[in-house]
Protein backbone atom coordinates (compact mmCIF):
# COMPACT_ATOMS: atom_id res chain seq x y z
CA UNK A 1 0.00 0.00 0.00
CA UNK A 2 2.87 2.36 0.81
CA UNK A 3 4.37 1.82 -2.64
CA UNK A 4 0.99 2.34 -4.27
CA UNK A 5 0.30 5.65 -2.53
CA UNK A 6 3.84 6.90 -3.10
CA UNK A 7 3.57 6.06 -6.81
CA UNK A 8 0.19 7.78 -7.06
CA UNK A 9 1.53 10.99 -5.51
CA UNK A 10 4.58 10.97 -7.77
CA UNK A 11 2.43 10.19 -10.80
CA UNK A 12 -0.02 13.00 -10.04
CA UNK A 13 2.85 15.47 -9.79
CA UNK A 14 4.32 14.30 -13.08
CA UNK A 15 0.90 14.08 -14.69
CA UNK A 16 0.17 17.70 -13.77
CA UNK A 17 3.19 18.76 -15.84
CA UNK A 18 1.94 16.64 -18.75
CA UNK A 19 -1.45 18.30 -18.29
CA UNK A 20 0.13 21.75 -18.64
CA UNK A 21 1.86 20.71 -21.84
CA UNK A 22 -1.33 19.12 -23.17
CA UNK A 23 -3.31 22.28 -22.39
CA UNK A 24 -0.76 24.33 -24.34
CA UNK A 25 -1.30 22.06 -27.35
CA UNK A 26 -5.09 22.23 -27.06
CA UNK A 27 -5.25 26.05 -26.82
CA UNK A 28 -3.49 26.44 -30.17
CA UNK A 29 -5.42 23.57 -31.77
CA UNK A 30 -8.78 25.00 -30.74
CA UNK A 31 -7.90 28.49 -31.98
CA UNK A 32 -6.21 27.58 -35.27
CA UNK A 33 -6.90 23.92 -35.99
CA UNK A 34 -3.14 23.27 -36.03
CA UNK A 35 -1.31 20.74 -33.86
CA UNK A 36 1.81 22.66 -32.88
CA UNK A 37 4.77 20.28 -32.84
CA UNK A 38 7.10 23.12 -31.82
CA UNK A 39 5.84 22.97 -28.23
CA UNK A 40 8.59 20.62 -26.94
CA UNK A 41 11.27 23.05 -28.09
CA UNK A 42 9.44 26.00 -26.52
CA UNK A 43 9.22 24.00 -23.30
CA UNK A 44 12.95 23.40 -23.07
CA UNK A 45 13.63 27.04 -23.95
CA UNK A 46 11.32 27.97 -21.06
CA UNK A 47 13.37 25.76 -18.74
CA UNK A 48 16.56 27.35 -20.08
CA UNK A 49 15.23 30.88 -19.55
CA UNK A 50 14.19 30.00 -16.00
CA UNK A 51 17.68 28.63 -15.35
CA UNK A 52 19.35 31.78 -16.66
CA UNK A 53 17.13 34.13 -14.64
CA UNK A 54 17.42 32.05 -11.46
CA UNK A 55 21.09 30.99 -11.47
CA UNK A 56 22.84 33.71 -13.46
CA UNK A 57 20.72 36.79 -12.91
CA UNK A 58 19.98 35.72 -9.33
CA UNK A 59 16.20 36.18 -9.31
CA UNK A 60 14.04 34.17 -6.89
CA UNK A 61 12.68 31.01 -8.47
CA UNK A 62 9.08 32.19 -8.90
CA UNK A 63 10.16 35.55 -10.32
CA UNK A 64 12.43 33.68 -12.75
CA UNK A 65 9.55 31.45 -13.81
CA UNK A 66 7.21 34.39 -14.42
CA UNK A 67 9.84 36.24 -16.46
CA UNK A 68 10.59 33.09 -18.47
CA UNK A 69 6.86 32.68 -19.18
CA UNK A 70 6.73 36.24 -20.53
CA UNK A 71 9.81 35.70 -22.71
CA UNK A 72 8.54 32.44 -24.22
CA UNK A 73 5.05 33.91 -24.69
CA UNK A 74 6.60 36.79 -26.66
CA UNK A 75 8.68 34.32 -28.68
CA UNK A 76 5.58 32.23 -29.43
CA UNK A 77 3.65 35.32 -30.59
CA UNK A 78 6.54 36.26 -32.87
CA UNK A 79 6.67 32.75 -34.32
CA UNK A 80 2.93 32.81 -34.98
CA UNK A 81 3.13 36.16 -36.72
CA UNK A 82 6.12 35.30 -38.91
CA UNK A 83 5.70 31.60 -39.68
CA UNK A 84 2.07 30.62 -39.01
CA UNK A 85 -0.02 33.64 -40.00
CA UNK A 86 0.95 33.29 -43.68
CA UNK A 87 -0.43 29.73 -43.55
CA UNK A 88 -3.97 30.89 -42.76
CA UNK A 89 -6.31 29.41 -45.34
CA UNK A 90 -3.90 26.60 -46.18
CA UNK A 91 -4.62 22.98 -45.20
CA UNK A 92 -3.96 22.33 -41.47
CA UNK A 93 -1.54 19.57 -42.47
CA UNK A 94 0.70 22.13 -44.21
CA UNK A 95 0.75 24.35 -41.14
CA UNK A 96 1.56 21.33 -38.94
CA UNK A 97 4.55 20.53 -41.17
CA UNK A 98 5.74 24.13 -40.67
CA UNK A 99 5.62 23.58 -36.88
CA UNK A 100 7.76 20.45 -37.31
CA UNK A 101 10.35 22.61 -39.04
CA UNK A 102 10.07 25.16 -36.23
CA UNK A 103 10.65 22.38 -33.71
CA UNK A 104 13.90 21.41 -35.41
CA UNK A 105 15.09 25.03 -35.64
CA UNK A 106 14.25 25.82 -32.01
CA UNK A 107 15.77 22.57 -30.78
CA UNK A 108 19.04 23.37 -32.57
CA UNK A 109 18.88 26.80 -30.89
CA UNK A 110 18.37 25.10 -27.54
CA UNK A 111 21.42 22.89 -28.09
CA UNK A 112 23.46 26.01 -28.91
CA UNK A 113 22.25 27.81 -25.81
CA UNK A 114 22.85 24.87 -23.48
CA UNK A 115 26.29 24.39 -25.06
CA UNK A 116 26.29 20.74 -23.83
CA UNK A 117 26.24 22.00 -20.24
CA UNK A 118 23.54 20.64 -17.90
CA UNK A 119 21.75 23.36 -15.95
CA UNK A 120 19.47 23.68 -12.92
CA UNK A 121 16.56 26.02 -12.23
CA UNK A 122 17.37 26.57 -8.53
CA UNK A 123 13.91 25.51 -7.43
CA UNK A 124 13.17 25.74 -3.68
CA UNK A 125 12.17 22.08 -3.31
CA UNK A 126 15.08 20.14 -4.80
CA UNK A 127 14.97 16.62 -3.27
CA UNK A 128 13.35 17.66 0.01
CA UNK A 129 10.65 15.34 1.30
CA UNK A 130 8.36 14.79 4.26
CA UNK A 131 6.78 11.74 5.84
CA UNK A 132 3.07 11.06 5.66
CA UNK A 133 1.84 8.68 8.35
CA UNK A 134 5.25 7.91 9.80
CA UNK A 135 8.42 9.35 11.26
CA UNK A 136 11.59 10.08 9.34
CA UNK A 137 14.40 7.68 10.10
CA UNK A 138 17.92 8.72 10.97
CA UNK A 139 19.25 7.58 7.59
CA UNK A 140 16.19 8.40 5.49
CA UNK A 141 12.93 6.55 4.97
CA UNK A 142 9.69 7.06 6.83
CA UNK A 143 9.38 4.11 9.16
CA UNK A 144 6.22 2.63 7.66
CA UNK A 145 4.85 5.92 6.38
CA UNK A 146 4.91 7.41 2.90
CA UNK A 147 7.83 9.52 1.77
CA UNK A 148 6.42 12.41 -0.25
CA UNK A 149 8.71 14.62 -2.29
CA UNK A 150 7.85 18.28 -2.01
CA UNK A 151 8.44 18.89 -5.72
CA UNK A 152 5.67 16.39 -6.61
CA UNK A 153 3.14 18.24 -4.43
CA UNK A 154 4.32 21.62 -5.72
CA UNK A 155 4.00 20.53 -9.35
CA UNK A 156 0.48 19.23 -8.81
CA UNK A 157 -0.77 22.29 -6.91
CA UNK A 158 0.85 24.91 -9.15
CA UNK A 159 -0.07 23.25 -12.46
CA UNK A 160 -3.72 22.62 -11.59
CA UNK A 161 -4.09 26.07 -10.00
CA UNK A 162 -2.77 27.76 -13.14
CA UNK A 163 -4.95 25.60 -15.42
CA UNK A 164 -7.98 26.33 -13.24
CA UNK A 165 -7.35 30.08 -13.34
CA UNK A 166 -6.83 29.93 -17.10
CA UNK A 167 -10.09 28.04 -17.59
CA UNK A 168 -11.96 30.53 -15.38
CA UNK A 169 -10.46 33.50 -17.26
CA UNK A 170 -11.25 32.03 -20.69
CA UNK A 171 -14.84 31.45 -19.57
CA UNK A 172 -15.40 34.92 -18.05
CA UNK A 173 -13.29 37.45 -19.99
CA UNK A 174 -14.16 39.16 -23.28
CA UNK A 175 -10.90 37.95 -24.81
CA UNK A 176 -11.67 34.40 -23.69
CA UNK A 177 -15.14 34.63 -25.24
CA UNK A 178 -13.65 35.96 -28.48
CA UNK A 179 -11.08 33.14 -28.51
CA UNK A 180 -13.83 30.56 -28.05
CA UNK A 181 -15.89 32.15 -30.83
CA UNK A 182 -12.85 32.03 -33.12
CA UNK A 183 -12.27 28.40 -32.22
CA UNK A 184 -15.88 27.53 -33.12
CA UNK A 185 -16.00 29.32 -36.49
CA UNK A 186 -13.35 31.71 -37.78
CA UNK A 187 -15.49 33.13 -40.61
CA UNK A 188 -18.44 33.87 -38.30
CA UNK A 189 -16.07 35.45 -35.78
CA UNK A 190 -14.71 37.73 -38.51
CA UNK A 191 -18.24 38.68 -39.51
CA UNK A 192 -18.95 39.67 -35.89
CA UNK A 193 -15.97 42.03 -35.86
CA UNK A 194 -13.54 39.82 -33.95
CA UNK A 195 -9.89 40.31 -34.86
CA UNK A 196 -9.10 36.67 -35.66
CA UNK A 197 -5.40 37.38 -36.15
CA UNK A 198 -5.24 38.87 -32.66
CA UNK A 199 -6.95 35.77 -31.30
CA UNK A 200 -4.35 33.57 -32.98
CA UNK A 201 -1.55 35.61 -31.39
CA UNK A 202 -3.27 35.45 -27.98
CA UNK A 203 -3.61 31.67 -28.26
CA UNK A 204 0.06 31.26 -29.14
CA UNK A 205 1.14 33.63 -26.36
CA UNK A 206 -0.92 31.85 -23.69
CA UNK A 207 0.25 28.49 -24.98
CA UNK A 208 3.89 29.62 -24.88
CA UNK A 209 3.51 30.80 -21.28
CA UNK A 210 1.91 27.49 -20.25
CA UNK A 211 4.58 25.34 -21.83
CA UNK A 212 7.34 27.54 -20.33
CA UNK A 213 5.83 26.94 -16.90
CA UNK A 214 5.74 23.22 -17.69
CA UNK A 215 9.44 23.35 -18.58
CA UNK A 216 10.30 25.04 -15.29
CA UNK A 217 8.25 22.52 -13.27
CA UNK A 218 9.70 19.62 -15.26
CA UNK A 219 13.18 20.76 -14.24
CA UNK A 220 12.18 21.39 -10.62
CA UNK A 221 13.06 17.95 -9.32
CA UNK A 222 16.56 18.37 -7.95
CA UNK A 223 18.23 17.19 -11.15
CA UNK A 224 19.85 18.93 -14.10
CA UNK A 225 18.25 19.74 -17.46
CA UNK A 226 19.65 19.38 -20.96
CA UNK A 227 18.39 20.22 -24.42
CA UNK A 228 17.49 16.57 -25.04
CA UNK A 229 14.86 16.85 -22.29
CA UNK A 230 12.64 18.52 -24.90
CA UNK A 231 11.59 14.99 -25.85
CA UNK A 232 9.87 14.83 -22.45
CA UNK A 233 7.03 16.90 -23.92
CA UNK A 234 6.30 14.32 -26.62
CA UNK A 235 4.77 12.09 -23.94
CA UNK A 236 2.03 14.72 -23.71
CA UNK A 237 0.81 13.74 -27.19
CA UNK A 238 -0.89 10.54 -25.94
CA UNK A 239 -2.41 12.64 -23.14
CA UNK A 240 -4.01 14.96 -25.72
CA UNK A 241 -5.35 12.07 -27.78
CA UNK A 242 -6.66 10.28 -24.68
CA UNK A 243 -8.49 13.36 -23.38
CA UNK A 244 -9.60 14.75 -26.74
CA UNK A 245 -7.79 17.16 -29.05
CA UNK A 246 -10.20 20.05 -28.47
CA UNK A 247 -10.92 19.69 -24.76
CA UNK A 248 -9.08 21.53 -21.97
CA UNK A 249 -10.72 19.24 -19.41
CA UNK A 250 -9.63 16.26 -21.48
CA UNK A 251 -6.05 17.57 -21.58
CA UNK A 252 -5.96 17.67 -17.77
CA UNK A 253 -7.51 14.23 -17.36
CA UNK A 254 -5.29 12.76 -20.07
CA UNK A 255 -2.16 14.24 -18.50
CA UNK A 256 -3.00 12.84 -15.07
CA UNK A 257 -3.83 9.41 -16.54
CA UNK A 258 -0.48 9.33 -18.34
CA UNK A 259 1.49 10.47 -15.28
CA UNK A 260 -0.14 8.00 -12.88
CA UNK A 261 0.05 5.07 -15.32
CA UNK A 262 3.75 5.69 -15.93
CA UNK A 263 4.52 5.94 -12.19
CA UNK A 264 2.59 2.76 -11.37
CA UNK A 265 4.24 0.89 -14.22
CA UNK A 266 7.68 2.01 -13.11
CA UNK A 267 6.99 0.74 -9.59
CA UNK A 268 5.27 -2.57 -10.31
CA UNK A 269 6.31 -3.73 -13.78
CA UNK A 270 9.85 -4.83 -12.71
CA UNK A 271 8.23 -6.99 -10.00
CA UNK A 272 5.35 -8.57 -11.92
CA UNK A 273 6.40 -8.40 -15.58
CA UNK A 274 10.18 -8.03 -15.80
CA UNK A 275 10.09 -9.77 -19.19
CA UNK A 276 8.69 -6.53 -20.66
CA UNK A 277 12.13 -5.00 -20.25
CA UNK A 278 13.37 -1.74 -18.80
CA UNK A 279 11.71 1.63 -19.44
CA UNK A 280 8.41 0.00 -20.35
CA UNK A 281 6.73 2.87 -18.50
CA UNK A 282 7.52 5.02 -21.55
CA UNK A 283 5.43 2.69 -23.71
CA UNK A 284 2.36 2.59 -21.45
CA UNK A 285 0.89 5.99 -22.51
CA UNK A 286 0.80 4.84 -26.13
CA UNK A 287 -0.83 1.54 -25.16
CA UNK A 288 -3.54 3.44 -23.27
CA UNK A 289 -3.93 5.81 -26.22
CA UNK A 290 -4.57 2.93 -28.63
CA UNK A 291 -7.11 1.35 -26.27
CA UNK A 292 -8.97 4.65 -25.82
CA UNK A 293 -9.03 5.30 -29.58
CA UNK A 294 -10.50 1.85 -30.19
CA UNK A 295 -13.34 2.66 -27.78
CA UNK A 296 -13.72 6.42 -28.28
CA UNK A 297 -12.07 7.62 -31.52
CA UNK A 298 -12.41 11.28 -30.47
CA UNK A 299 -10.94 10.80 -27.01
CA UNK A 300 -12.68 10.77 -23.64
CA UNK A 301 -13.90 14.37 -23.84
CA UNK A 302 -13.30 15.11 -27.52
CA UNK A 303 -16.08 16.55 -29.66
CA UNK A 304 -17.60 14.10 -32.10
CA UNK A 305 -17.68 15.52 -35.62
CA UNK A 306 -20.93 14.98 -37.46
CA UNK A 307 -20.72 15.19 -41.24
CA UNK A 308 -23.68 15.20 -43.61
CA UNK A 309 -23.32 12.85 -46.54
Amino acid sequence: MTTLLSSLITGLGQGAVYALIAVSFVIIYRATGVLNFAQPALMILGAFATSVFATQVGLPFFAAVLLAMLVIAALAVGIERVAIRPMVGRPPFAAAIVTVGLFIILLILAFRLFNSQPRTVADPWQLSSFCLGGEAGEFGGCGGGIQVYENAVARFVIALAVIGLLGWWLARSKLGLAMRATALDQETALAQGIDVGRMFSAAWGISGAMVALAGALMAANGSVIQATDALFALVALPAIIIGGLDSLKGAVVGGLIVGVSMALTKSYQPLFAPWLGTNFDLVVPYVIMVVVLLIRPYGIFGTREVQRV
